[in-house]
Parts: C-alpha cells; structure tokens; sequence
C-alpha cells in the first residue's frame, strides 16, 4: 500500500519510518527546500517518546545531542543576584526519562533513520486531495499528480491537510492567550550549560545556548489581552510585534531584541491548541500538531507527536491497511493522552507567564525554595508534584507492535 505523508519535521519522518517497518510503501513531502539544518529551538522527549526512539535505534544520537542545559537561572528585576534551579528537579516531576534537543537535530536525525526505507521529496507541497474508491488523488504545487491509498497530515499546527480536508484552521484552534517567539543570536553572554530568564507579569524573556551550537537561542514568551494581526510567514511584522511587546523591558532585552532584528533565523507562533472531535476523515488522517497540538512550548508537543506517529503506524499495520479500523483505533489509543496534555499546557502556560504578581512571586520563590533545598529533600518535592499527575507522560504505555515488523 502506498503511503503519502505531508511534512518532514518530528512526526512525519517518525510515521515513515514505522510505516516502512511494517510493509508499506511511503512518500513523504515537505515544503521546505531540504532537511532544516538551523538548529531550531529546545524541545522535550519524554519517557514514551524515549522508549519508541531507542525501538528505533537512534537513542544513542539523540543523547550525544542534548542541549546541555543543567541549570536555570532566574533574575529578578533590580536584584543582583539570580535564583538557580537545576533543570533536572523540573524534569523529574514531569517524566521519569527525558531528553531536551534542538528540534531541528531531533528533525535531521529522525530524517536520517527514515530517508533509506521512505521517499522524500523537498520543495513541494500538496495543493488538492480527492478521494474515491481507488484511493486519494493528490495535485501538488510543482509535482506530477500521484495516488495514494493513504494521506498523512504531520504538517504542524498550521496544517495546509488539515486545511484542505477539515476546512480553516479557525474552526479548530484554540488561543491560550500567549505568544512564543525564538531568535538564533550570538553567543555574547558565553553560555553553555545555563539558561538565563527574566520573568515579569504576562512576560517572559531568557536566552541559553546548548552543547553543539555555535550562538545562543533568546526567548520571549508573552501575553496579549487580543490576538495580534499578522500571518505566521509574515517575519518582518512578527518582529515589530515582539519589539512592541517588549520596549519598556530592561536586563538583557534591548541587546537581545537588536540581534533579533538582524538575524534571519527566527520563529514566532501563538500558544495555541487544536481541538477537534476526529484527526480522520475517509482515507486521511492528522497526526501530531497538525491534529492535536497542545500547545507549543507548554504541553509537550513534540513528545506528543512522536508518540503519536508511533501509535498511528502500529494501528495502520495492525489493521492491514484498512484505514476504517485504523483511524477510530489510533484515535481511541491516544485520546485519554492528548487530552491530559491539553489540561498540562493550560496549567504549564499560567504558571511559565504569571498573570499576576502574586504569581510571579509564587513562581520566582517557588524556584528559590526548591533550588536551595537538599538533594534528597528537592527530589522528594519534585516527586510530590508528579504525584499531582504533572506526570502525565509515564502515565502512558503506548501498545507495543514489534511483531508486526517485516524488515
């Protein structure tokens, strides 16, 4: 059976890869001109995510390509001093097991397991979908027209599949009232195993740097009492945007907001989440953010997404193919998860972004509690959050399809 799987970041190599293992023929198209080489952003893989990359062999690389990052550190405005936290007291209330990388070293690694056993194709993109008895035709921008017995949408939150089959995107989002804007700038602090934040009431800045980077990441996380007016190509306006947002801010944001004017690597997004009743109609289907992102930067997106495409395959293979028992299976298997990630991105986005001042003196000596306590006794609180289900990834064993496997 032939396989057509539109994009090639996290879940759309990984549905590839899985797809391939079982049989299936697979052609994957991204719109992008070749595989991202920028670096990206840092992103988190959780414990079941964890367990399907080490299934896929590459665990190894993507632990000699951590970020590095060990400790957090808050400064306070008109304090000279910062607050510490190790990074690992956060994580460990979160997930058992866990990797931050650079998306865009998950990205290419995830290409690399896959690019053997599945068709790529860069610098296209589907532009109609029509579905009868012989399967999907799909038209794309430069390319011939193709059949497929099966379409896969792993185009990220703004979903040109989603679009096209379930109509605008505003039918299904769901604005958290935040924004989320990533700049690649020089190094000048000289970090390497630090991040450096600065948090105000609905604002966050920080910036850090990872092991293999050459520069540094800054950060804003912001919020706004209305969605702003741009579109999500538009890079000119989002930057007058973030300027906007954050002129009146001290401590490393004007030297961080000039590199931000220059540099061509740049990302900013709304902190939003897609809610749809169904990722599937007739013989296409969404996986990962293009289906049920919750939430960039709060709720787990990209451990969502592998995990996501992992189930997605193993359902296809275990159904043969026959996208009318696969589709509802995938769905039921991964429902009870994505909606616990939505609930933690709802929590995760007020807490990163305090609303108030109350909040921001809860965040800020919550850290200064946890980051002076002893070892043991830090790692027992951290245990006591994770009691309170902030724990959401282990909580989830995804079905295990190896024997499904045919190479």
């Amino acid at each position: 059976m032939r396989v057509l799987v539109s994009g090639a970041s996290v879940a759309g190599p990984t549905v590839a890869f899985w797809l391939a293992r079982y049989g299936f023929e697979v052609t994957v198209v991204e719109r992008a001109p070749g595989p991202r080489k920028s670096g990206g952003h840092a992103v988190d893989l959780f414990k079941p995510a964890m367990d399907i990359v080490e299934k896929m062999g590459i665990l190894d690389p993507i632990e000699a390509h951590r970020a590095g990052t060990e400790v957090l550190s808050i400064h306070r405005e008109g304090k000279p001093d910062l607050i510490d936290l190790p990074e690992v007291l956060i994580f460990s209330a979160v997930s058992q097991r866990h990797v931050e990388i650079m998306r865009d070293d998950l990205s290419e690694i995830l290409y690399g397991a896959s690019s053997s056993t599945a068709e790529y194709i860069f610098g296209d993109s589907i532009a109609s979908l029509t579905e009868d008895d012989a399967g999907v035709h799909v038209t794309f921008d430069s390319g011939p027209e193709r059949t497929f017995d099966l379409v896969v949408g792993a185009d990220g939150l703004h979903s040109n599949v989603r679009t096209l089959v379930f109509g605008p995107e505003s039918a299904h989002s769901h604005w958290l009232g935040e924004y989320l804007a990533v700049a690649s700038i020089p190094n000048y602090l000289g970090l390497s195993d630090r991040a450096l934040m600065y948090p105000q009431v609905d604002r966050m800045a920080g910036i850090y740097s990872a092991t293999q980077l050459p520069d540094a990441r800054a950060f804003f996380l912001f919020r706004t009492p209305e969605p702003l007016e741009y579109h999500h190509r538009d890079v000119q306006r989002q930057k007058t945007l973030l300027r906007e947002a954050y002129a009146d801010v001290g401590w490393e944001v004007p030297r961080m907001l000039a590199e931000v004017d220059t540099t061509d690597t740049f990302y900013m997004d709304s902190i939003t989440q897609l809610r749809m009743t169904t990722w599937s109609k007739g013989r296409i289907t969404l996986v990962g953010d293009a289906g049920y992102c919750p939430g960039p930067a709060v709720g787990g997106s990209t451990s969502l997404a592998v995990v996501g495409a992992y189930v997605l395959a193993g359902e296809i293979a275990a159904a043969a193919g026959d996208h009318i028992r696969a589709y509802p299976a995938y769905e039921a298997a991964l429902g009870d998860y994505v909606g616990r990630s939505r609930q933690l991105a709802l929590t995760a986005s007020s807490t990163l972004v305090p609303t108030s001042s109350l909040g921001l003196w809860i965040l800020v000596h919550g850290a200064r509690i946890l980051g002076h306590l002893p070892p043991p006794l830090a790692r027992a609180a951290s245990r006591c959050v994770a009691a309170r289900r902030v724990n959401i990834h282990d909580l989830f064993t995804p079905r295990d399809y190896q024997d499904l496997i045919r190479s």
